[in-house]
């Protein structure tokens, strides 16, 4: 849906709630492009814990090789 930044204006609560119900609301100028209103995107990030079971870490994963020795005398 295309529609003029002076029309918008008016109409910003509805024009919002098209673009969470996936509508691409584009807003123009003099009849150029200006801007877009576009719908949320998903949470891309997984949940606390998504990966509970799936990873695997090492009894001694924090502990120093002999290697390190001189560094932490």
């Amino acid at each position: 849906m295309n529609i003029s930044i002076a029309e918008a204006k008016a109409k910003l609560s509805e024009l919002v709630s098209r673009a969470e119900a996936g509508e691409e609301i584009v807003l123009t100028r003099h009849g150029k492009v200006a801007a877009r209103i576009v719908p949320p995107v998903a949470d891309p990030l997984p949940r606390i814990g998504a990966l509970k079971g799936k990873i695997w870490i090492a009894d001694d994963f924090d502990e120093l090789g002999p290697e390190w020795d001189e560094y932490v005398k």
